[in-house]
């Protein structure tokens, strides 16, 4: 038997998971303004890394809010 998490624990958690969302829509941005000078200087190398390590931070702050609202459900 699982026991459920308290109120006060599974809103620490929440801001917890929510402050990591932020970093990673953040890193989103900084890698978006960085590919694009990169691309508009002339180094077209550096958009597919960007495009999948873009990916990968979409793929866990996705995954992150799944598990907030799994965490509501119980």
């Amino acid at each position: 038997m699982k026991k459920s998490f308290s109120r006060e624990q599974r809103m620490t958690i929440v801001y917890g998971i929510l402050s990591i969302v932020l970093v990673l829509v953040l890193l989103q941005l900084w890698l978006l303004a960085a590919t694009m000078n990169a691309y508009l200087g002339g180094d077209e190398a550096v958009v597919w890394p960007a495009a999948l390590a873009s990916l990968g931070c979409f793929a866990l702050a996705a995954g992150l809010l799944r598990y907030i609202y799994t965490l509501d459900r119980r």
